[in-house]
């Protein structure tokens, strides 16, 4: 079978699977008490919202994987790993554990992935006045793969803070990846078929997890996407031994991992625990400067998407380079457009309202619509659970 008809297939079941399942997985978790009430600043829904909806992005990836791809030693190892992390998140949606015991068994799963054969054994050599290509790592390997598949299985997870973020994300992170693993000299063919099943469930997400959300991922859905995109990333990503292509693993997963990187040394520089949740994320910023959800979004899948573009023009030849580059000048600019016309939009709306004697917050506080019966049922399973712990 040609390998762009296995990823249209790929996307499909996946696609299909996932978006099947989720309606599956939200009625479970309001029933089970997996639930998320907003208990905090951090939080920026104001109703109880159930979590779990990973569960139904596992789905269709594992089946779409298992129907499509090639399971080598390699992929066998992912699968395994992805199971571990999955179920360590499910776990946490429904009793939120300690950062410490999930940052163990993130490790397990990162070990897991090495003992199958997915290790970083060299890096592209980013210093120009070093003759040798790639740069090995001997004894390091072990240990830099443990903190490159943990660093971004949590910097997936960190950015999962608005509706629809983290698996937009996601979805452009993997779609990148497909495409830099066609456009190579020598094509891997497995990578490309899991990210584009990876992709396809979840987009089959997307629409209930969009704003409003009517379900979120959850850590079983965050983690399962960044420990992927982690380990299939060192499958592809890092054998371009090109001095140029260093930097490449960490354009495509740009957004994440900087995000998480301020917000670690933002945390330290307070004297505080650096893994300690707080409200200073980008997307938290971006609602402060007055942005609604969904323009917080458009902006954070915008940055995703043009260093996702520069990644693929620097793993492909100078032929593609100039329409790619149109193509991302084209494509900024309608996103900015539209994305600040609706910030003045918003703003102007914001003026107006400042007139009014009761406005949002200030009206809902006086008068409530009733709950609908998810969010009944929801509130009273995390009332019931609240009671047992």
């Amino acid at each position: 079978m040609p390998v762009y008809l296995e990823i249209v297939l790929a996307v499909a079941v996946a696609l299909a699977l996932s978006l099947a399942a989720t309606p599956a997985v939200k009625w479970f978790a309001n029933r089970v008490g997996a639930i998320d009430v907003p208990k905090d600043s951090r939080r920026v829904h104001k109703l109880p919202i159930p979590r779990l909806g990973g569960l139904a992005i596992f789905i269709g990836f594992l089946i779409s994987v298992l129907l499509f791809v090639d399971i080598t030693n390699q992929i066998l190892g992912i699968l395994i790993g992805a199971v571990i992390i999955v179920t360590i998140g499910v776990i946490d949606d429904f009793i939120r554990l300690r950062a410490i015991i999930k940052l163990v068994f993130q490790i397990i799963a990162a070990l897991v992935a090495i003992y199958f054969g997915i290790i970083i054994e060299v890096f592209s050599n980013p210093l120009v006045f070093i003759a040798s290509d790639y740069l090995p790592l001997g004894i390091l390997s072990i240990p830099i793969t443990v903190i490159w598949i943990v660093a971004i299985t949590n910097s997936v997870n960190l950015i999962d803070g608005l509706d629809g973020l983290a698996v937009g994300v996601s979805t452009i992170s993997s779609i990148v990846m497909l495409i830099i693993a066609l456009s190579l000299s020598d094509p891997d063919n497995n990578v490309a078929i899991i990210m584009a099943a990876l992709a396809g469930a979840c987009i089959g997400f997307m629409p209930y997890n969009f704003n409003p959300a009517k379900i979120f991922m959850g850590d079983s859905g965050a983690l399962l996407l960044g420990y992927v995109l982690s380990t299939v990333s060192i499958l592809g990503l890092f054998k371009i031994y090109a001095v140029v292509s260093f930097a490449v693993p960490f354009l495509v997963l740009a957004v994440p991992l900087f995000d998480t990187s301020f917000a670690f040394l933002r945390r330290l520089l307070k004297g505080k625990n650096p893994m300690t949740p707080d409200r200073g994320h980008f997307h938290h910023r971006l609602l402060d400067m007055g942005l609604s959800q969904k323009q917080a979004v458009v902006i954070i899948y915008a940055i995703s998407a043009l260093l996702g573009l520069v990644a693929v023009v620097m793993s492909t030849s100078n032929e593609t380079r100039v329409l790619i580059f149109a193509v991302a000048i084209v494509v900024a600019a309608v996103i900015v457009y539209f994305a600040f016309k609706g910030f003045r939009k918003r703003a102007a709306h914001n003026g107006a309202d400042n007139g009014n004697t009761k406005h949002g917050d200030e009206a809902s506080a006086g008068v409530q619509e009733p709950a609908s019966p998810d969010e009944a049922a929801a509130t009273e399973a995390e009332t019931d659970r609240d009671s047992t712990d």
